[in-house]
């Protein structure tokens, strides 16, 4: 008998959606019957991303979020549950980061990673998260009582990396936020857990990979590859899904072994 993940009623909130890993996580999320909301600052994207999933037969909206940006943050939570319904899965997947030595890193920069890294994704998922307790405490309707909460972390969270120092804090900071959400919130039935990909080859980095630099990297990865965003569908829909009530507070790597 085939084993299968049915996320049919259930609705999901992606950030970062517009490119990369954040619009493979909403296809996969969709292609398993998910209401899919796509959130970022590029519109446009998101509505050409929304427009390939409902070609599949998926069904997707696009609303406009600025994570660095508290305003932007709730309007947008807001939209989605009054447009689509609440929200019972969060990806917060929105990252930036700089390439430079530690000594070269100015408060600008600082502030760049940790105002959407730490801060935003934050701010995030207190949004909805507040909401999800609300339900689960009755005073708001909804009748899925809990939810998912999916922080996208990463393999520098758990390994140093050369120039990027402040992007790894930043993403430590991550993985410490999920677990300290995992404890206070998963009483309620909501699940927080960290996913820590590794390399990952998309449009946006593509040309790093053909390069002499990239391939040198390559060359020091325990397998010798790179992975692809189809890699991660797996634990994505795993961990937005109720088959992983019993995982709260994990912090998993998807990195080929790479931070052993």
């Amino acid at each position: 008998m085939a084993y299968s993940i049915d996320l049919s009623g259930r609705v999901a909130f992606i950030t970062g959606a517009s490119s990369g890993l954040g619009a493979q996580f909403a296809k996969t999320l969709a292609r398993a019957g998910a209401a899919v909301v796509l959130a970022s600052r590029r519109l446009e994207k998101l509505k050409e991303l929304r427009a390939r999933i409902e070609g599949e037969g998926g069904d997707a909206h696009a609303v406009e979020l600025d994570v660095t940006d508290i305003g932007s943050i709730k309007a947008a939570v807001a939209r989605a549950e009054t447009e689509v319904g609440p929200i019972d899965i969060l990806v917060n997947n929105s990252g930036v980061s700089t390439t430079q030595r530690l000594s070269d890193v100015t408060p600008d920069d600082y502030d760049y990673i940790f105002d959407t890294n730490v801060k935003g994704s934050f701010f995030v998922a207190q949004e909805v998260g507040k909401r999800m307790l609300a339900r689960a405490d009755g005073s708001a309707p909804g009748t899925y009582i809990g939810g998912r909460i999916i922080n996208i972390a990463s393999v520098a969270a758990l390994k140093v990396l050369p120039q990027i120092g402040t992007y790894c804090m930043s993403k430590a900071a991550v993985v410490q936020m999920t677990k300290a959400m995992a404890l206070e919130w998963g009483r309620f039935g909501i699940n927080v857990n960290a996913l820590c990909p590794g390399y990952i080859a998309t449009e946006l980095n593509e040309d790093h990979w053909a390069s002499e630099g990239g391939a040198k990297l390559v060359s020091m990865l325990p397998r010798k590859r790179v992975g692809k965003p189809e890699d991660l569908d797996g634990l994505i829909v795993l961990l937005a899904s109720g088959q992983s009530h019993f995982v709260n507070g994990a912090v998993i790597a998807a990195d080929d072994g790479f931070a052993l």
